[in-house]
């Protein structure tokens, strides 16, 4: 494949995934889109509930199956390199697609906010999770993670460098502030219904499964990840340790 085809296949990727991107802060904000996770029931609840289960795994499998290195191997045999990583975002964007377009709203209302303020008060928090999310893959490299810089070097003819393990800003907090917004995703809301309430669930034991996965991988790539992985909390800031260790610098200063 040219070097100006994997360039342009990386840009179609990305494009599709900015605008699936898009329409899913409606999707799960029941915000501004036709269909939302909270639209009105169409199927049986058996039907629904299979079809939703179905939809959640298939995104958990590939979003976690395509990332792990062995994959990754295999999957350059038919491909050029700099292609890999636009290859699994677009696969993970045709797989949120999917799950939007063919998902199934069960009905019932779990609990709902009464007030103006709570419900402006939870739209604001939802918002700001995606605001999180999207500022934290900037802070580690927006354009690796969703493949631009791969076929942009390739583009260019110039060798792909493995890139420095690095924790700037809020990975000095939190190992996963990309995780932390995606909690707050699924979890704030004014209207918890059992349909968003079993999106959350599943998007929360994926969450989970995947830390364990990626920072098994993290560990076998960079050797000083072990040390960071005990000096910093996965998901909650540690207010308490931060405390001490300040104390800790006044008092030796």
């Amino acid at each position: 494949m040219k070097p100006v085809m994997i360039f342009a296949y990386g840009l179609l990727s990305y494009a599709l995934f900015f605008v699936t991107f898009l329409y899913s802060i409606g999707f799960l904000g029941n915000l501004w889109v036709p269909k939302s996770i909270d639209s009105q029931p169409t199927v049986s609840l058996t039907v629904a509930l299979l079809t939703d289960l179905g939809l959640l795994t298939l995104f958990a499998v590939q979003h976690s199956g395509m990332a792990r290195p062995a994959f990754k191997q295999w999957l350059t045999r038919f491909i050029p390199k700099p292609a890999e990583r636009s290859t699994y975002v677009l696969m993970s964007t045709l797989c949120l697609a999917l799950m939007m377009y063919y998902w199934a709203p069960l009905g019932g209302t779990l609990w709902q906010a009464t007030s103006n303020i709570a419900v402006w008060t939870l739209h604001g928090l939802y918002l700001t999770s995606w605001a999180l999310l999207l500022y934290a893959t900037f802070l580690i490299n927006h354009f690796d993670l969703f493949g631009l810089r791969q076929v942009y070097l390739a583009l260019r003819k110039q060798p792909e460098k493995p890139l420095r393990f690095v924790t700037p800003a809020l990975y000095r907090i939190v190992r996963h502030p990309i995780y932390v917004g995606w909690l707050g995703i699924v979890w704030f809301t004014p209207t918890m219904t059992a349909t968003h309430a079993l999106f959350a669930l599943g998007a929360t034991a994926y969450i989970f499964l995947g830390i364990k996965l990626e920072e098994r991988d993290l560990e076998a790539a960079h050797p000083e990840y072990a040390q960071y992985k005990r000096k910093v909390p996965a998901l909650i800031p540690n207010a308490s340790r931060k405390l001490r260790r300040s104390d800790k610098l006044t008092a030796a200063q």
